[in-house]
Parts: C-alpha cells; sequence; structure tokens
C-alpha cells in the first residue's frame, strides 16, 4: 500500500470543487493487476483502509463504488488484445480522506471516457455508472496529461474516474438522501 498520492491526486483535485491539498488527511492506493480477481483485491484494500479510518460503518456503499469503478477500468479500458506498457500499472485505486469529504479515484489507460463502454453493454450488464452516481455525492472523470506534456513529464497516459462521498463533521460519511 501506497500513502503518497500527490501526483494521482492532482488530476483529481482539478475535477472538484476547491480543496486544499492539505486538507487532505489521509490517502492510500494500490496498484491493481488487469485480471478480474483485481475486484476482490480492491474491496479488501477498500475495507482495509476505512477501517483504519474508522469509516467502517459506510463500507457497503463505498466498495460498491469502487467494484464498479474498477470493474468499469478492467472490462473498457484493458481490452485484451491491446498491448501494455510494463512501465505503466493497469489500474490504480487512490482512496483519500479530507475534513469533508472521502474520495475514490480509478486511474486506467484510456482516454475514452466512462459512459462509452456502458452503452455498448446490453440491459443485464452497464449499470455501474448508474449505481457510482446513486450511491456516490458526487463522481466524474477526466483524462490524465499525456507523458510528457508541460503538465505531466512523466505521467502515465489515460484517465481517472472518481467518486466523492461527503463526510460530516464527526468525520461518519453522510447520508445523500437516495
Amino acid at each position: 500500500m501506497r500513502t503518497d498520492g500527490s501526483t494521482t491526486l492532482e488530476p483529481l483535485r482539478r475535477g472538484l470543487p476547491p480543496t486544499d491539498p492539505a486538507a487532505i488527511t489521509a490517502s492510500a492506493s494500490i496498484t491493481l493487476p488487469a485480471r478480474y480477481e483485481a475486484v476482490g483485491s480492491a474491496r479488501h484494500f477498500t475495507r482495509g483502509t476505512l477501517h483504519q479510518w474508522q469509516l467502517d460503518d459506510r463500507f457497503d456503499d463505498v466498495a460498491l463504488v469502487v467494484s464498479e469503478l474498477v470493474t468499469n477500468a478492467l472490462r473498457h479500458a484493458l481490452p485484451a488484445d491491446v498491448a501494455r506498457d510494463p512501465n505503466s500499472p493497469p489500474v490504480r485505486l487512490q482512496l483519500a480522506r479530507c475534513s469533508t469529504r472521502l474520495m475514490c479515484a480509478v486511474r486506467d489507460p484510456s482516454r475514452e471516457s466512462p459512459m462509452a463502454g456502458e452503452a455498448e453493454d446490453s440491459a443485464e450488464s452497464g449499470r455501474g455508472l448508474f449505481l457510482v452516481e446513486s450511491f456516490s455525492d458526487s463522481w466524474g472523470w477526466h483524462p490524465v496529461p499525456a507523458p510528457g506534456s508541460p503538465a505531466a513529464p512523466t505521467a502515465p497516459r489515460g484517465k481517472i474516474v472518481w467518486a466523492v462521498f461527503l463526510l460530516t463533521c464527526d468525520g461518519e460519511v453522510a447520508d445523500n438522501s437516495r
């Protein structure tokens, strides 16, 4: 588990309402392999991280969102017939806690909109982003700056799909009144 998330979180911060970087009180990330078993690893990582941050009671909602984001990254952003850069991890899950929010972010190597894959799915699947929207307070995505660009000279290519859960003053995850 890696706790320095400044490189991964910087693009995430740009996609959200203004947040003081000093407001991030805890951050943890994990690189996931390009296998469907990685979804279980992501849930296990989420459980351990939320337990450490004393947010156990909201594991179910957060884990559902994490599972959907990781599954989408594996299903749509990592096609089996595309060669992968061995120096760029395929999928990275980042969790960050601030005083007023809990953020989940999944980075993958595709710059394609996460909605593109959802439209292709049949009625029995393709509900992942609907679940993400339903169980989180907000979500979105944005491309990672291309490697070699002035904004990210060594960053891997791809996108970040994120979801936010609002926290109350005592640190509990707020009920988003579904």
